[in-house]
């Protein structure tokens, strides 16, 4: 079977590339990814769901805009990122309560849950703390796995320049999170 597969990837790379990609193959390719990216933004698997289809028609309706100045994935990755940042945006403007909020005072939490919830807490604030533009690129690096030469080209900048950027925002964050440590 592996023989198959690896004559099947050897064929593809000698063929010509299709001159629009079908929204089917689009979708089968990239739907894990994009549905991972929302589910570490959202952290909820229906949003997540939701929001992955939105994405979806975006992609589809602007393809002809993808202009290749950087790879496709990274190209959805930035749809993806950009709509989910303004709906988790959104969001937060419009008051909601959450099961989790109706149901915290039935359900029981353990020292370790609660610890570890006030660090991710702790790490959301500090990460928040940043600038909008230092919590996209530290994103894009860690939730998306984008490579250092994927964001360089993605942002027209050097890789030099990527790496610094990313050790600011990790060090503002550690800094962050070491003055508001609870005591």
């Amino acid at each position: 079977m592996n023989g198959v597969h690896a004559d099947d990837e050897m064929s593809r790379q000698y063929l010509p590339p299709p001159a629009t990609p079908s929204f089917e193959a689009l979708y089968n390719q990239y739907v894990d990814k994009v549905y991972r990216q929302c589910l570490a933004m959202t952290r909820d698997s229906e949003k997540a769901q939701d929001f992955t289809h939105d994405i979806f028609i975006k992609v589809f309706n602007k393809i002809d805009g993808f202009q290749q100045r950087a790879s496709l994935s990274t190209w959805i990755n930035t749809i993806a990122y950009n709509y989910c940042a303004d709906q988790i945006r959104l969001a937060r403007r419009l008051p909601t309560t959450s099961l989790a909020d109706e149901l915290g005072d039935y359900v029981p939490d353990t020292g370790e849950v609660l610890l570890q919830e006030e660090t991710l807490q702790l790490v959301n604030q500090a990460l928040a703390s940043l600038a909008p533009a230092e919590q996209q690129l530290l994103r894009q690096k860690y939730e998306e796995g984008l490579s250092l030469e994927e964001l360089a080209d993605l942002y027209h900048i050097k890789l030099s320049a990527v790496k610094m950027r990313l050790k600011r925002s990790r060090e503002k964050i550690q800094l962050y999170c070491a003055q508001h440590q609870p005591g």
